[in-house]
């Protein structure tokens, strides 16, 4: 049986099974999945094999199963026989679990020898990928190896019955992992469940502290203290991009924000990931400046459920980093790295063998959409229809994440991150090294993004292998492809910031006709030079200012109401640049369309982080604006959607709630227009501009409305966190010529 069936309690299931149907034979975990021999009568056989995937374990994920009869040997008992590792490594590694029920209530109980025990954990619940050095999943194979069991420990993880048999994490108090709390010089402060008292009364004072979770450290301060927030922003050199918020209780997160079914299983679930929500009223201005939404997430570990009960209030729980670093994952390198930024350290002696940041969900049109895959999700595949030789995709250069096939399974790294600095630059190197090692896996096709300067576009084209390169919007709508399993023909529409494109130039407003043989680009938005190049990304004046010489060219300098946001000095700068198509590129971009008009609509200047003007024009949207702004088709091969009659329309427009609605729509037309002009029913949605609410929900309604089939992403992010899977697809696909 092959797919996540080991450390999920499959085998302890099973040999219950057996003997309760009376028959003999054994099982074993191995490199590629679980191996079971059954011997007894044909009907209790029958019983077995219906059973078994009727009532399998909750977190087991059973890909296929593959029997054959052979002879009877007389076995009456059933067994469980030690691991192999023999043959290729194929097993599923099941992501790092919150934990379960029967967890929680140990470590609640002052009779449990568990009671407040931060890393208690059993079959169904605890570490996994963070952990794992090898396959098969066993004990000797992971970061516990250092940890003897204990008399009591050894005993349930032996007994057939229990449920922490063979749960390889498996610890207590007298024999696993234990805190310490040290100030912000690294000096030992106090050890165990005093370690957390004073943990949490260094939050309670207004503290920063560094505390080493699951996958990483993560900074932790009160959410309700708005001076501490601000201070950990100014350290942190994160001036609004928002903070996640971790709360004790589900019923917490819904006392103040809206909470629908969905979203609210989402924060129960086993994957705990941070979910997006809207406030029910804008109480955090520190925590999410300007921003109508939150970033709501429960306890993911048994730490962090002790921790939030002591406190008894709402936390800042962020990543473990300066910006534009991954996480850290060792104490010593936090004390390091987090120096100046903590107030003291939380650390515990259990080694994280690989980073993992919190996942981030989206619950768009009714369904979880993964805007960060990362714990709880990864490193679960996405399997394809076909199986195929081994390729490892590197991935873009922005929200990275690597993937590789084996067999039919894509294994799509956990987060990494962007690639700008040396230490997100070794991480990557780390993680392209980690998951064919893991998996003993040779590729034989290294797949990459085309542009040429990319840092995972260098490395790819260093490592052994035939190498394909992969158009970057392509590759988002293969990533699409491959996750809905779509076959040709239909209309993928690929809409974000940058990418390089196949004649030279930034594209980003991409539809791509996907026919039987061969994918063209069927459309794009109209292009525009962006003055300053990477400047206007952090200025969407800039993108603005690209837009309207695109409509008014040198008369645009003669009319200074529409450069009141430029002094005469950049003036006369950006007009050089613009006249002379200097270090101005061409874009077709919606991502920095969307700049340009939040910067028309006087919204926001220069930006503090990514997609910061995009978010405030969804922000602003009149609900009670309901048309749609002017645009022409420009005919071609490819057509041509020029925004210039939506341009003029705003430049006569002041109330920005109207631009942002008018805009919106204006988008959504566009999509459905060319859907029209495509003649196919299905139309794929990838790129950072569908996590925008707003934009993808009318979207798909009013392509549905016109008929048509439309499909986003939910297993892996519309963002460049989807990028490589759909550089593995194409890189075995027939359809990787694009024209």
């Amino acid at each position: 049986m092959r797919g996540a069936v080991q450390g999920v309690g499959f085998r302890p299931f099973v040999y219950r099974l057996a003997c309760e149907l009376e028959l003999g034979g054994w099982i074993l975990n191995s490199a590629q999945g679980v191996v079971i021999e059954i011997e007894g009568a044909a009907e209790s056989a029958d019983n077995f094999n219906r059973r078994l995937f009727a009532g399998a374990p909750a977190h087991a994920r059973i890909q296929s199963c593959e029997s054959v009869q052979l002879e009877p040997l007389g076995n009456l008992d059933f067994e469980i026989k030690e691991s192999t590792d023999g043959g290729d490594k194929t097993a599923l590694i099941l992501p790092d679990l919150a934990p379960c029920s029967d967890c929680l209530r140990e470590i609640s109980d002052p009779r449990d020898r568990r009671f407040r025990y931060p890393f208690t954990n059993c079959t169904n619940c605890g570490p996994r990928f963070s952990i794992i050095a090898a396959l098969p999943y066993d004990r000797a194979n992971t970061s516990m190896r250092k940890f003897e069991m204990c008399a009591d420990c050894a005993r349930e993880y032996r007994d057939l019955v229990d449920r922490r048999f063979h749960a390889e994490p498996t610890a207590c108090p007298r024999c696993g992992p234990q805190l310490a709390f040290w100030n912000s010089l690294g000096q030992l402060r106090a050890r165990g469940d005093e370690a957390l008292r004073l943990c949490v009364k260094a939050i309670r004072d207004g503290k920063i502290i560094a505390l080493k979770g699951v996958g990483g450290f993560q900074l932790i301060v009160d959410a309700g203290n708005r001076s501490s927030v601000l201070e950990l922003r100014e350290r942190k050199r994160r001036v609004e991009k928002p903070f996640a918020v971790m709360f004790a209780t589900l019923e917490n997160i819904q006392s103040r924000c809206e909470v629908c079914e969905c979203e609210a299983q989402l924060l129960s679930s086993a994957e705990a990931p941070i979910v997006l929500l809207r406030q029910a009223t804008n109480q955090w201005d520190a925590v999410a400046p300007g921003n109508p939404n939150i970033g709501a997430m429960l306890p993911s570990s048994p730490l962090h459920h002790l921790l939030l009960r002591e406190l008894d209030f709402p936390v800042v729980a962020t990543s473990g980093n300066q910006s534009d670093e991954p996480i850290c994952i060792e104490e010593r390198e936090a004390l390091v790295r987090l120096r100046g930024l903590a107030d003291g350290f939380l650390v515990h002696d259990r080694p994280i063998v690989r980073h993992i940041d919190d996942s981030i969900v989206r619950v768009i049109h009714g369904t979880r959409t993964i805007l960060r895959r990362a714990r709880g999700y990864a490193p679960l595949p996405i399997v394809l229809d076909r199986e195929a030789p081994s390729v490892l995709a590197t991935g873009a250069h922005l929200k990275n994440a690597i993937a590789l096939s084996v067999e039919r399974n894509v294994f799509v790294s956990q987060h990494i991150g962007d690639l700008a600095t040396p230490q997100a630059h070794e991480a990557f190197l780390r993680s392209v090294g980690d998951l064919p090692r893991l998996y003993e896996a040779h590729p034989e096709v290294i797949a990459h993004d085309l542009h040429p300067d990319y840092l995972s576009t260098r490395h790819a084209r260093q490592l052994p292998g035939r190498k394909v390169g992969v158009q970057h919007h392509w590759a988002h709508v293969a990533s699409c492809m491959a996750e809905h399993a779509l076959e040709p023909p239909l209309l993928g529409v690929a809409w974000d910031g940058t990418g390089y494109g196949t004649d030279g130039t930034i594209w980003g407003g991409e539809f791509f006709l996907v026919e039987e043989e061969r994918c063209r680009r069927f459309a794009h938005l109209r292009t525009f030079r962006l003055p300053g190049g990477e400047a206007a990304v952090k200025e969407p004046r800039r993108s603005a200012l690209g837009l309207l010489h695109g409509i008014f060219g040198e008369e645009l300098w003669e009319r200074g109401e529409l450069l009141r946001d430029f002094t005469s000095a950049e003036c006369k700068t950006l007009r050089g640049m613009l006249r002379g198509k200097v270090n101005s590129p061409l874009t077709s971009s919606a991502g920095r369309l969307f700049d340009g008009v939040a910067a028309l609509a006087g919204l926001r200047m220069r930006s503090t982080f990514e997609g910061q003007a995009a978010m405030e024009l969804e922000f602003a949207i009149d609900p009670l604006t309901t048309d749609a702004y002017p645009f022409e088709i420009r005919e071609g091969s490819p057509l041509v959607l020029d925004w210039e009659p939506a341009l003029r329309a705003i430049l006569e427009e002041e109330n920005a709630g109207k631009i942002a609605a008018r805009f919106h729509h204006m988008l959504v037309e566009m999509v459905v227009t060319l859907a029209q002009r495509a003649g196919q029913k299905q139309v794929a949605l990838s790129g950072g501009c569908f996590q925008n609410l707003y934009l993808t929900e009318r979207a798909i309604d009013r392509l549905r409305a016109e008929g048509f089939e439309p499909f986003w992403q939910q297993q892996v992010p519309p963002n460049d966190g989807g990028i490589a899977l759909g550089q593995v697809y194409l890189a075995i696909s027939e359809l990787r010529e694009l024209s």
